[in-house]
């Protein structure tokens, strides 16, 4: 006896509706979204697209002939008639004063000390200051003397500019000038006005922590926080003069003094 396939009942399949219902509703789908996309897409006409030809620009051969004419290039006969420009007259240019080199080994020394001087002013930084406002154009004995009691009192000058306009001929007058002492000269316009030098020389004594940086004109410093004198006077004798004449300044212008004496004076 012959084994038969099992007999299916059609309700006994519940697996094949689900499966026809999902397609069909899938189809159903489909149609809707494209009928919609179909119904709003824009319609093009033959009137839109003859506007469209019409608006595209059309270049023809006269309007290249036209703007091969207007930009045309300059032909070699119009090129060899060109102007050669001529070459500048290096003999016409301005010439310095003096044709002696500068000796740029003399200023490197120069720099490097006035740095080691600077590096041991302390009133440059931090500290109670003594300045000294001076001009290269004073009288030799003068400048010494100044120079000589300045390196002890540790104290600092300024100078307003270059001697001459010239920065070789300053920085030789001050070596020659400094000779074997250590003191810090410095080039500061700025300093003239943060403490309102108007003739030299000039002796401010600051107090601690007064170090105005910049200024346009004027007094820049709180008149409260230093001191200033004028007159062609030594050092110690200006020193002197601030503990008569400013009692809140006694005690700094005391400090530079004993330095200015040496111990035991």
């Amino acid at each position: 006896m012959l084994a038969s396939d099992p007999v299916i009942h059609p309700l006994a399949r519940p697996s094949l509706r689900p499966s026809l219902a999902l397609a069909a509703l899938l189809l159903s789908s489909a149609v809707s979204i494209g009928t919609a996309w179909a119904q709003s897409a824009p319609i093009v006409t033959d009137a839109d697209i003859e506007r469209a030809r019409h608006e595209q620009p059309h270049i023809t051969d006269q309007d290249l002939a036209r703007a091969r004419q207007k930009y045309r290039s300059p032909s070699a006969a119009e090129l060899n008639a060109a102007p050669v420009p001529t070459p500048p007259n290096i003999d016409a240019l301005p010439q310095p004063k003096t044709n002696t080199p500068v000796d740029l080994e003399a200023l490197a020394k120069g720099y490097s000390a006035q740095s080691d001087a600077m590096a041991l002013a302390p009133g440059l930084a931090t500290g109670p200051g003594l300045f000294v406002f001076i001009s290269l154009s004073m009288p030799q004995a003068t400048l010494q003397r100044l120079l000589n009691q300045a390196a002890r009192a540790q104290a600092s000058l300024f100078i307003r500019g270059f001697a001459g306009g010239s920065l070789r001929a300053t920085v030789a007058q001050v070596q020659n000038l400094i000779g074997p002492r250590r003191v810090a000269i410095q080039i500061d316009p700025q300093a003239f006005d943060r403490f309102a030098i108007e003739r030299v020389p000039s002796f401010v004594l600051v107090r601690d922590g007064t170090r105005p940086v910049s200024c346009a004109s004027g007094t820049c410093a709180p008149p409260e926080a230093f001191l200033r004198t004028t007159g062609d006077v030594s050092l110690d004798y200006a020193l002197e003069h601030m503990q008569r004449t400013a009692p809140q300044f006694a005690k700094l212008a005391e400090g530079f003094l004993r330095r200015i004496k040496g111990p035991g004076n």
